[in-house]
């Protein structure tokens, strides 16, 4: 079941494209940074084709705390599909909506590589750590070490990164400038209406080599005259994008 909800993670589970042990500790509640991504990856996760799969999902929906559950569904942000899909079970839905936005189970796993207090570098702590520890710490970790995971080649990954809740603006900002992050994270952010809204992400994104040109081209009408200037002399960017900045400059001249 699709319950629509959005994010660059949930969406590698909707196109079939994540492993099967990382799909395993997902049903087992064990992934999700909050409540609401939690949910929607058991409703896809149910009707998975590994049969070991479905059946964890399955069990991990059987336990969820039912209180706790029907608070959650009283939330406004909780899709249609979703709440129909609990009232169909039984479970009661709360006019109290609960404000706590985490997941609402927890799977017990392994600890992360270094978190014994050993004297590691956070790129070392986290150059141990198996793919599942990534996301983990992507998605629950610190400031620092998603700076470092963002740039990871895995693109889930990466994708863990910009699901997290923790993710501020800020760090948004300046991974729009990174030349060293994979094009789909910048694409992901690119075309994410709520980050777009930042000037700061925009520029950094028309401005960075690593930008699929569609993307660029598509922003560069939001631009400020003063940077497409700028951007009409930069042969760092790819030429599709200068020669946009170049044709857009001569044009305000004209006019």
């Amino acid at each position: 079941m699709d319950s629509g909800v959005r994010s660059p993670l949930i969406d590698f589970f909707r196109r079939g494209e994540v492993a099967r042990d990382v799909r395993l500790v997902a049903a087992q509640g064990a992934l999700a940074p909050r409540a609401l991504d939690q949910l929607a990856l058991l409703l896809i996760l149910k009707d998975d084709a590994d049969p070991e799969i479905a059946r964890e999902a399955a069990i991990t929906l059987d336990r969820l705390p039912e209180a706790a559950l029907s608070a959650f569904l009283g939330r406004s942000e909780v899709p249609a599909d979703m709440r129909a899909f609990f009232v169909t079970r039984g479970v009661q839905v709360s006019a109290a909506a609960e404000s706590a936005d985490d997941p609402l189970i927890d799977a017990v796993d392994e600890e992360p590589a270094g978190a014994d207090g050993s004297s590691v570098s956070v790129s070392e702590r986290v150059a141990m750590m198996s793919v599942l520890e990534k996301m983990k710490a992507a998605m629950r970790g610190t400031r620092e070490e998603r700076a470092i995971l963002v740039r990871d080649p895995n693109r889930l990954v990466a994708a863990a990164v910009l699901s997290s809740p923790k993710l501020t603006g800020q760090e948004v900002e300046a991974i729009a400038k990174m030349a060293n992050v994979g094009e789909d994270v910048l694409r992901v952010i690119g075309t994410n209406r709520q980050w777009t809204k930042n000037y700061g992400v925009v520029a950094g994104l028309v401005r960075n080599p690593k930008t699929p040109v569609a993307v660029s081209l598509n922003l560069l009408q939001r631009i400020n005259d003063r940077d497409v200037k700028l951007l009409a002399l930069d042969r760092n960017i790819s030429e599709p994008v200068r020669m946009a900045a170049r044709k857009r400059a001569a044009n305000a001249q004209i006019g």
